[in-house]
């Protein structure tokens, strides 16, 4: 087999917590990210989901180096991007781009189109002036926005015309991986399924490799090839989205499917639903052996003093919970 494409290796990212002004001290840390470990293939879509606080924007911002990692590796086509700094590292940078979650925050808003568009390419090439409009004419067809509006600034658009300029801006440096942090879900619903179908196009013309994090579990199995569950800074089940959300393995997988409401009442009303009890454990704080056993309706004392490992179960479906056996024989 050829290697992969993208490899996270016990990837870690902490973050100390101190208190004082004068005289600081160290009273904590959060454990954000807490040893991940997954690879991706070339031209693959990873979904990634979670409930809010469990790591998984972190994530993303650590593997485009936005946030440097506490520990572990980021291998990128053979490179540690952990190991890359200054110039080395603002060169990897075009082979690795970020669509953020609200396009009117991460456009400036004193610059127009052309001069958003432009500077991400001028960053890392250097362009004619007539080459440079041209470039930027293209970018704005590919995206699906007439070019004669390159000279508009951002408040002129709707937010699905921002969020396609954003994208755009991603496209510019030509990347090979884009992490897309919760793209439509600051859009209107008519508008995230063009958001949605176009990101899907343009990651097929361009043979893109997406990390594609989302709270919306259908749109997620629209568009990826594998889901990976993330829990308190953890991955808890990994699979096709057939095998993640048809026959989950994990119990904190099974209350996140249980949660998406059915477009037929009567089946709706006939299904049983799935509460956890409590809230997140703090990631300041997390429990020994399993994570979600303070929440877990399946728990045994095995899982408060055994840290599960992500184990396959069978055509490469994976959950870290030593209880799988069980729960599907009850």
């Amino acid at each position: 087999m050829s290697a992969p494409f993208l490899e996270l290796q016990n990837l870690k990212t902490h973050f100390p917590v101190e208190r004082g002004f004068v005289f600081k001290r160290h009273v904590g840390t959060v454990k954000a990210v807490d040893g991940v470990t997954i690879s991706l293939r070339k031209g693959e879509v990873l979904g990634l989901v979670g409930e809010s606080g469990c790591g998984k924007s972190t994530l993303g911002r650590t593997i485009l180096q936005l946030i440097r990692a506490t520990s572990g590796a980021v291998i990128l086509e053979g490179r540690n991007l952990n190991q890359l700094t200054g110039d080395r590292l603002r060169r990897a940078r075009a082979d690795f781009q970020m669509i953020f979650q609200d396009p009117y925050a991460s456009l400036s808003p004193r610059m127009t189109v052309f001069d958003t568009l432009g500077e991400a390419i001028r960053a890392h090439k250097k362009v004619s002036r007539r080459e440079l409009a041209a470039r930027v004419s293209r970018l704005m067809s590919t995206v699906g926005l007439l070019p004669r509006a390159m000279k508009k600034y951002p408040h002129e658009f709707s937010g699905g015309q921002r969020q396609r300029i954003a994208i755009a801006r991603a496209l510019a440096v030509q990347p090979k991986l884009i992490i897309a942090d919760e793209p439509v879900s600051a859009l209107d619903v008519s508008i995230q399924a063009q958001i949605i179908n176009l990101i899907a196009q343009l990651r097929r013309e361009m043979d893109l490799t997406l990390v594609f994090i989302s709270h919306d579990l259908s749109v997620v199995k629209h568009l990826s090839d594998r889901i990976a569950v993330m829990y308190l800074g953890k991955i808890v089940e990994l699979g096709r989205p057939d095998q993640v959300l048809g026959k989950p393995l994990h119990p904190y997988t099974k209350a996140l499917v249980s949660a998406v409401p059915i477009p037929d009442p009567r089946r709706e009303s006939r299904r049983k639903r799935i509460v956890l009890s409590g809230d997140p454990p703090s990631p300041m704080n997390p429990p020994v052996g399993c994570p979600f056993h303070p929440r877990c309706p399946y728990m045994i004392d095995a899982c408060k003093a055994q840290l599960p490992s992500l184990t396959d179960w069978g055509e490469n479906h994976f959950a870290a919970c030593i209880r799988v056996p069980d729960i599907h024989a009850l």
